[in-house]
């Protein structure tokens, strides 16, 4: 390391941060995590060093804080590469662009996202609200205040896994590590930090609001879904009824009143098609959405 070689964990860690600023928020988090981890690791396996000394062995092994922060930086475009559609959805004529909205993995995976969210909904939403009150009612007796901490600790560890579904699901860069922390600290001062970190209460606040949004996502994509797979199926059937080659029991009422339903019958499959096309533009647009304000909500707002 070079003449400004830090004297502890506490200050590497700070000057990587200050190495990594405007970087993206769940990347530095990662780094910050991942660089305190190993160099304490290295510190409990060589008691005999102070931090000062341990830093300037490991500066070959792990790297000076410029250093790691260019390595995270060129790792990061891998990542973002990853994670951002194909170049083929994002470019070319307006006409290519809107029917390649169906080769685009992010799409589907916010299709499955807005549907799983009716149950990581009702499920956040439960575990929120019954560990509010359980604690509540449980803070007279002396298992109240362990119950009300295990809880909170609880919420930051599936605001963790939310991350990862929307990472996986919507394509926006998450955390993939807990907040780091600065210096050993005691158990009493861990549990002040779950409490005053802003990152623990916007995750609660999270939760509560992923009944309502998931209830709301849920009913848009299975009407877009239903009314898609009325329009183009029901001309098929009523084609293949008229072929014979299946029946119904009953009559079969196809289209308006005063429109036969050989005319009717093409129109609604080519609406059909569009509906499609048009509902996964929707779909993947309520999923880039979503993923922003879940990274802001959940890691930006929380960044110092």
């Amino acid at each position: 390391m070079n003449a400004y070689t830090p004297k502890s964990i506490a200050q590497y860690l700070d000057m990587l941060k200050d190495a990594l600023k405007g970087a993206d928020a769940s990347l530095v988090r990662d780094a910050l995590y991942d660089a305190e981890e190993y160099l304490r690791a290295e510190l409990a396996a060589n008691p005999e060093l102070s931090e000062s000394e341990l830093l300037a062995q490991v500066a070959g092994s792990y790297g000076a804080p410029e250093e790691v922060a260019d390595i995270y930086r060129t790792t990061e475009i891998t990542v973002q590469k990853a994670l951002t559609a194909p170049v083929k959805t994002q470019s070319g004529s307006v006409v290519k662009r809107f029917f390649a909205v169906a080769v685009d993995p992010h799409t589907y995976g916010a299709m499955f996202y807005m549907l799983l969210s009716l149950v990581t909904g009702v499920f956040y939403f439960a575990w929120a609200t019954t560990g509010l009150s359980m604690s509540a009612g449980l803070m007279l007796l002396i298992i109240g205040i362990p119950f009300f901490i295990l809880f909170m600790a609880s919420v930051y560890a599936i605001s963790l896994v939310e991350g990862r579904l929307v990472e996986s699901l919507l394509g926006v860069r998450m955390p993939r590590r807990p907040v780091y922390q600065t210096s050993g600290r005691s158990w009493m001062e861990r549990i002040k930090s779950l409490f005053t970190d802003s990152r623990t209460w916007l995750s609660l606040m999270y939760m509560v609001l992923m009944l309502p949004l998931g209830l709301i996502y849920f009913s848009i994509a299975v009407t877009l879904l239903a009314m898609t797979f009325g329009f183009v199926v029901g001309p098929v059937l009523w084609w293949l009824d008229a072929a014979g080659w299946i029946s119904f029991a009953g009559h079969v009422h196809f289209g308006t009143g005063s429109l036969d339903p050989v005319v009717a019958a093409p129109f609604m499959f080519v609406a059909g098609i569009a509906l499609f096309f048009i509902s996964l533009h929707v779909i993947r647009f309520i999923g880039q959405c979503h993923g922003r304000f879940a990274k802001h909500v959940l890691v930006e707002s929380g960044a110092d």
